[in-house]
């Protein structure tokens, strides 16, 4: 599957699969933004993320980070 910025929270799943161990909070947006622009199945613009796309994939981050007992 192709993701975009508006695949929040499937590049969420991604995220927790390749950073288990990752805190999403602990993250600086940018920081966030280059993790996300690395995704192989990521081809969105990466000059199109905004804070609000940055903190909607954080928060379905946290979330399936918190489910995984971190």
């Amino acid at each position: 599957m192709k993701l975009d910025w508006q695949h929040s929270e499937d590049i969420a799943l991604e995220l927790i699969e390749r950073y288990p161990d990752k805190d999403p909070l602990a993250l600086r947006f940018t920081d966030l933004r280059d993790l996300v622009v690395g995704l192989t199945s990521f081809t969105g613009d990466p000059e199109q993320s905004s804070e609000g796309k940055l903190e909607a994939i954080q928060m379905a981050w946290y979330e399936e980070w918190q489910d995984s007992g971190q």
